[in-house]
Order: structure tokens, then sequence, then C-alpha cells
């Protein structure tokens, strides 16, 4: 029998194997994401969809996403964290096969259903065991978890793009790449921690409003992902047709976009130890605001380009610190997180959108102008991530997630 002593030395390595396996999730995560965007030209190609019936079809996932994250919670505090991870995790890479074997529109919008379900549930449990490994640690480590997505996303595209490329079937590729992160997946779910819940704590209900407070901060978070999603859906575009781009140089802006975001993910923990999560998430609003700007009031490519990495750069810790500030607001970290996730999901579908409509009702310009107010909402509304006393992930001391009781890892 191990004295308490002998716990107390051997629990830093725990602590450092919880924040690796949840670290290796959230890249298998972004990867299974970033190999299916690579293949959506050929599903299109396949089943001869139209511009509008694709639409449709991509609309699925999110729906799917917002649908059924609520019901993440009541999972977890059956299975405990460990179970209902490898469960998710396992469907959100399996399913990944699905959507190049289905036979037309019909079902494939049903596949995407399922994979935007399980990735939205996933992501859900994935976040409340990163919360609760932060507070293991007594420090900041959600950033970093979100960039390690990003890393996945551009693994899986870094390996997807040369596939396509070279005229790879799409059910031969994504269900290679579902087999091989299912392994994964399967693997290292053995290292996070198995959070259970209190003995005298109520199941979450299958379907609730999200809590106040998850909405305040859920707000800041639609701030953050509708430039996110409105940004790297439509760079590109701006800067072709407003900033007079060449296709090649307009690529550019997505791609200074979307790793100026990630890096800057993989290193904002060193920040949030620094500043403190609301300073961070100000600095931040700053910075995009500033990019948001550059990018409404730029005429050529050079500046633009840099406007969109500002911008990359200043809304990268909005959702980890958003994610971060529901776990430790209330007694239901998991409810709290999913009423978050179903916010800012909502933003990243309505995003790309709204931007259209209102690019043709006006013009692009007028609807970067909408993006910048709201990056600006970040400076004004940082405080909602401020932990409350004695929740601070910045400490020495590292306590247990409210309402959650670690069982022996």
């Amino acid at each position: 029998m191990k004295t308490a002593a002998a716990d107390d030395k051997t629990a830093p390595s725990r602590i450092r194997r919880a924040h690796m396996a949840i670290a290796i999730a959230f890249a298998v995560h972004g990867a299974a994401s970033g190999t299916f965007a690579t293949r959506i030209p050929w599903i299109k190609d396949h089943l001869s969809l139209s511009p509008g019936a694709l639409g449709l079809a991509l609309a699925c996932p999110a729906i799917g996403s917002s649908l059924m994250m609520p019901l993440a919670g009541r999972l977890m505090h059956r299975l405990g964290s460990r179970t209902a991870l490898r469960v998710l995790l396992g469907m959100w890479t399996a399913v990944l096969a699905l959507p190049a074997v289905m036979p037309g529109l019909p079902w494939l919008c049903l596949a995407l259903l399922a994979f935007g379900a399980s990735a939205g549930m996933a992501d859900v449990v994935m976040n409340a065991i990163g919360i609760e490994v932060e507070h293991r640690k007594g420090k900041s480590i959600m950033s970093g978890l979100h960039g390690m997505w990003s890393v996945g996303t551009l693994v899986g595209a870094a390996i997807g793009v040369p596939a396509a490329h070279a005229g790879l079937d799409g059910r031969i590729h994504l269900g290679a790449m579902a087999a091989a992160l299912l392994v994964t997946s399967y693997l290292i779910c053995a290292g996070v921690p198995d959070i259970r819940p209190d003995a005298d704590q109520a199941a979450p209900p299958r379907f609730a409003l999200p809590p106040r407070t998850a909405l305040v901060i859920g707000a800041i978070g639609f701030c953050g992902v509708f430039a996110e999603g409105g940004s790297s859906d439509w760079c590109a575009v701006y800067l072709r047709d407003v900033a007079g781009a060449s296709p090649g140089i307009a690529a550019v802006a997505y791609t200074a976009f979307s790793c100026t975001m990630a890096v800057t993910r993989l290193f904002g923990d060193f920040a949030v130890r620094r500043l403190g999560a609301v300073r961070t998430l100000r600095s931040g609003g700053v910075l995009a605001t500033l990019g948001g700007l550059l990018v409404v009031l730029s005429h050529s490519p050079l500046p633009a380009i840099a406007g969109f990495a500002l911008l990359g750069i200043g809304i990268s810790v909005v959702v980890p610190l958003c994610f971060a500030a529901a776990g430790r607001s209330g007694p239901n970290p998991s409810q709290a997180i999913a009423g978050v996730a179903t916010v800012t999901y909502t933003s990243g579908l309505v995003a790309p959108a709204a931007i259209g409509g209102i690019a043709g009702a006006t013009s692009l310009t007028v609807s970067f102008t909408l993006v910048t107010v709201l990056t600006l909402g970040l400076v004004v509304g940082a405080g909602v991530v401020r932990p409350a006393a004695g929740k601070t992930v910045t400490g020495s001391s590292p306590a247990p997630a409210p309402g959650v009781a670690a069982a022996a890892d």
C-alpha cells in the first residue's frame, strides 16, 4: 500500500501524463476536422452536389453539435470523464469515414449530423478534463490545449492536401485516417484523469438552458468566434475583391491568419500566467481591433494580410479563456462548458453567412467593420473571464474543479 508521501512524489508525474494525454486528445480532435476539410471537394464531386446542396450539408455538423452538446455533461456524470471521452472521441474519429461512403445528399446530411454531434460532445468533455488538469497543475494550460487542436488541424490538412492532389479516393483516405485516429484516441484516453461527480451531486438534466453565467461568458466567446469564422472563410475573398490581390496572394491571408492564431494559442498560457486572464483577453481584443481596422482601411494586399494576422493573434485566446472561465463558474462545469460551447458554435455557424449577407447588401468593407466592432467587445467585456476568489489558475496550489471528485488515476 502506498503511503501519502509516495503518492505526493508520484502526483507530478501523473499530472504531466494527464496533461500530455489530453493535449494529444485535442490534437486528434483537430486532425479529424482538418482531414475532413481537405476532402470536401472530393465529396462534392463524388455526389455531384450543387453549391447550395453542399452548403446545406455543411450546415449539419454545427446543427448536430448545438443540439447534442447539452447531453455531454449527463454522459460524463454517468460514465466518468475517461470513459465518456473514450466513447465520444472514438465516435468522432470513426464517423470521419462515413461522409465519403454516403450514397446521396440525405444520407450525407445524416452522417454530418452524427459527425457534428460526436465532435461537439467530445469537445465539451475534453475541455472539462482540460480544466481539471489545469486545476491540478495550478497554472494556465487551456490556450496550449486549443493550440494543440490547431496543430492537429494543420497535420490533418498536411496529410490530406497531398492525398487530394494525388487523386487518392476519398473513401480510402478518410477510412484510413479514421482507423488511425480511432486507435490513437483509444490509447491516449487511458492517461486522462477519471473525473466523477460528488456522491451527493444530482445528474445534470438531459436538456437545459445554459446557466446565466455561461450566457455572459458565451457572449464574449460569440464575439471572438464570429471574428474567427468570418475571417477564415472570407479573408481570401477580401484580399482578392477589395485589396486587389491575385488568387495566390489572397491565399496567403488565410495562411497568415490560421498560423498566427495556432502559434499564439501554443504560447498563450505564458501570457495568462504573466498578465492574468483579464489583461490577456483585453490585450488580445486591442490587437484584434487594430487588425480589423487595418483590414477595413486597406486597399492593397500587404496591410490587409498584416491585419488578418493581427486578428488571428488577438482572438486566439478567446475560446480557451472562455471555456476555462465556464469551468470555474458553477457547480456543474460540464453544463457551463456546454452552454458556452453552444453559443460559440452558433456564432461560428452564423458568421460566414452574416458576413456574406451584409456584403451582398453593402460591401465586404462594411462586413469587416462589424467584425472590428465585435472585437472591440472583447476589450470591454474581458472582465467576465476573471477567476473567482480562490479559483485562480496562476497560483502554485492546485485545487479540484468545482463539483467533481477525481477518481484514482
